[in-house]
């Protein structure tokens, strides 16, 4: 049987008529992004792609995510090049704190893709985060320098699919202006595949004549088998009461993740339940959510006999699962959360059950592979009944373990990374 990579290794045939030029761009730092181009990068130079492998970024890049890049050095000449735009060219991007500058931030990024693709020469260019380049692609996009492929991860169009009748008018409007506009866009002659991170909206595009190739991408997690933090002495080490069932609530924390939501339902919580709850908060605080996490920390510890353990600081991707490790439920409360989330298949990966929005791609991901229970998480007092029938009943029996592996494994990263370069070379 041939697999993912050697059908990769197969159509860029190194004795083909020339190597296999590709250009990334992606210009931004923090977030998946990193761990996405990781991913690419470790896959080229494990299985000794032929061609050229461009990685067009910022600055900023180089000097935060060392570990990237000492992973490319890593494998030698094997192709791969980290190429930053300059430091005037950085400078004088828009940032996206508002709308208007947001698109003015897209245009920018679109004129830099095209001075970088008829620096580079490409063969092909995919972009990292294809949702920002949609309106320049179906309305500035003809004559492009190379064909172009892209990862596009906020999908909507098809959820009331999920969830009929859960949605507002303006929603409803809102999926529908989407649904139009990205059906404009697969038409694009030069738009070669589109990744979609949404497998419930591939089906969708069978039906646009003449649009490109859309196939669905898994969300990458990396599971490394060695980690400096021991899962059997990491809870102790942070501090967790024995004995009571640890909640994770992971990553970037704001209001995006539900993070107040979470507080005020911990509040809510009657004590003989309380008292079983320890309430981990893993990942950077975000600046102006800090004093009212604060207050709202304060007035657990006063009122209720709950446990909160706060690690306010970033964790390195090998660190990332011990804490996943060590949980009992995964909170994955997001806020009217668009497309996919790398929670819920670390928790599957562990083997936990998640507390998830009800919402879109997560509250379907949730009900279909058994992952856990799903809440409007919007509400405290739902999220509170969520928790409190983890606290009450084993976590375990809200979940299906074989599902929850299987779900894990269609999304590790090495799918991902050969399901791009397989439609990549794929003259």
């Amino acid at each position: 049987m041939i697999t993912p990579s050697q059908e990769v290794e197969k159509s860029l045939d190194p004795q083909s008529e020339r190597s296999y030029n590709v250009m990334l761009f992606d210009l931004s730092v923090g977030g998946h992004h990193p761990a996405y181009i990781q991913h690419l990068v470790r896959y080229w130079g494990k299985h000794q792609l032929p061609g050229q492998l461009n990685i067009v970024v910022l600055p900023k890049f180089l000097e935060q995510h060392q570990d990237v890049i000492e992973l490319a050095h890593s494998f030698g000449d094997r192709g791969v090049k980290f190429v930053p735009i300059s430091s005037a060219e950085a400078g004088t991007l828009s940032n996206r704190a508002s709308f208007l500058k947001r698109k003015t931030r897209n245009l920018q990024e679109w004129k830099l893709f095209r001075k970088y693709a008829d620096l580079l020469k490409p063969d092909e260019c995919l972009f990292m985060y294809f949702d920002t380049f949609q309106l320049p692609t179906r309305f500035l996009g003809r004559n492009l320098p190379c064909p172009i492929s892209g990862l596009y991860f906020r999908v909507r169009f098809h959820y009331g699919d999920f969830q009929p009748g859960a949605f507002s008018w303006k929603e409803r409007f809102q999926q529908w202006l989407e649904r139009n506009h990205i059906f404009g866009v697969v038409k694009h002659p030069q738009l070669k595949t589109l990744f979609c991170l949404d497998p419930f909206a591939v089906k969708y595009f069978d039906r646009v004549k003449k649009a490109s190739k859309v196939v669905y991408l898994p969300d990458p997690v990396q599971l490394y088998t060695e980690s400096e933090l021991n899962p059997k002495t990491l809870g102790t080490e942070l501090g967790v009461d024995p004995d009571r069932q640890i909640f994770l609530l992971f990553g970037v924390l704001d209001g995006r993740k539900g993070l107040h939501e979470i507080l005020d339902a911990v509040l809510l919580l009657p004590t003989e339940l309380s008292q079983k709850l320890c309430l981990l908060l893993v990942g950077p605080i975000r600046f102006d959510h800090k004093v009212r996490t604060k207050e709202q920390i304060q007035a657990i510890t006063e009122s209720t006999p709950a446990q909160v353990v706060v690690c306010d600081q970033f964790i390195p991707d090998r660190h990332v699962q011990s804490y996943f490790q060590i949980s009992d439920v995964v909170l994955a409360t997001y806020q009217r959360h668009l497309g996919t989330s790398s929670i819920l298949i670390r928790a599957a990966a562990a083997g936990k059950p998640s507390l998830s929005t009800d919402y879109g791609l997560m509250g379907e991901w949730t009900r279909r592979h058994q992952l856990g229970i799903t809440v409007d998480s919007a509400k405290p007092a739902e999220v509170a009944k969520g928790m409190a029938q983890f606290l009450r009943e084993s976590p375990q029996t809200f979940c299906d373990r074989d599902k929850m592996q299987s779900f894990a494994a269609d999304n590790s990263a090495e799918h991902y990374a050969s399901v791009i370069f397989q439609n990549l070379s794929a003259k």
